[in-house]
């Protein structure tokens, strides 16, 4: 580990031993036999738990709707509930930030799996030059999201393998699912007049959502939310709204909007008719018993807000050389 790594990794590990003690020391779950308990980082990654482990998991999330796991940062009852786990499932690819190192430091004890490290190198993209980190946010594209079914059945199969048929029917299930809203996102983007199809968020996450249906992407903000946007940023997609007659844009409900809305102004001054298109959702889901509190509905939520806020009106076509 290099030493800006360690020194990121160390308040951490000492947050685990002042925890745990030297060994697993937590009183013991009083879990169903046969099942296990798994931590996820986010809501997104629960759902993909829950989906592939069916009633064998317990599955906790530990970032809530809204927030950014770019910015995130592990707190002790975090790191407790790390380590009364059987399992922990993360991103992967440097999206959680804060909380990647402290996941690798409890590997060890705890199998601890980047899920989106199981996608093939050749699928991910580097908007930020070849030997920059792959952009993290993969659940985007579902055949994507698809890949890292794979890495969980496997962990569950390990873990109680007299139910790994079961697991491999729930996949079954889920790659189907995947299957659908691909081609749903293909066909709901394709209504929106080819002029059209560019989308303008808050930060550069939808670049593998823009290449599965066909859309240009444009973010204030890079790939991280950590990442600042300064004036000739704006200025220069001021200029773009300007020069495509874009409808639109969009506000990201783990980001503030304050950047949005300044571009947003900006664009108006010059005369352009743009608006908010609506709230999309990149980093996290919504909140649960809300149609975007579980991933497919996240991914409907967005499409539809994308296709309505970009899409034909006045009776105009739709489709290629609209």
């Amino acid at each position: 580990m290099n030493p800006i790594a360690f020194y990121r990794v160390l308040p951490l590990v000492a947050l685990l031993l002042l925890t745990t003690g030297c060994g697993r020391s937590s009183p013991e779950r009083e879990a169903e036999p046969g099942t296990v308990t798994v931590v996820a980082t986010n809501g997104i990654i629960a759902d993909l738990a829950r989906r592939i482990g069916g009633d064998r998991v317990e599955v906790i999330s530990l970032i809530g709707e809204g927030v950014d796991p770019h910015l995130y940062k592990p707190n002790r009852d975090d790191v407790t509930t790390m380590m009364d786990a059987d399992l922990i499932l993360y991103n992967g690819l440097l999206l959680e930030g804060n909380l990647d190192e402290a996941l690798r430091a409890t590997g060890d004890r705890i199998p601890a799996i980047p899920v989106a490290e199981s996608i093939p190198a050749e699928r991910l993209l580097t908007p930020d030059g070849p030997t920059a980190p792959p952009d993290p946010h993969v659940w985007l594209d579902p055949r994507l999201w698809a890949f890292c079914s794979e890495p969980v059945v496997e962990a569950y199969v390990e873990l109680i393998p007299e139910h790994e048929a079961e697991f491999r029917g729930n996949q079954a299930e889920f790659m189907t699912l995947c299957e659908t809203l691909s081609a749903e996102g293909r066909s709901s983007i394709g209504t929106i007049p080819e002029r059209n199809r560019i989308l303008l968020t808050s930060h550069d996450a939808f670049q593998y959502f823009g290449r599965a249906n066909g859309i240009e992407v444009r973010g204030i903000q890079g790939v991280s939310t950590e990442s600042e946007a300064g004036l000739a940023d704006i200025e220069a997609l001021v200029v773009l709204i300007q020069d495509r007659g874009i409808p639109a844009v969009f506000v990201e409900s783990s980001v503030p909007p304050r950047t949005v809305e300044a571009l947003v102004e900006g664009a108006r001054a010059r005369g352009c008719d743009v608006v908010i298109g609506g709230e999309l959702h990149a980093d996290s889901m919504g909140a649960p018993g809300t149609e975007a509190g579980t991933w497919p509905g996240m991914i409907r939520h967005n499409l539809r807000n994308i296709s309505t806020a970009l899409g034909p009106r006045d009776g105009t076509e739709s489709g290629p050389g609209a």
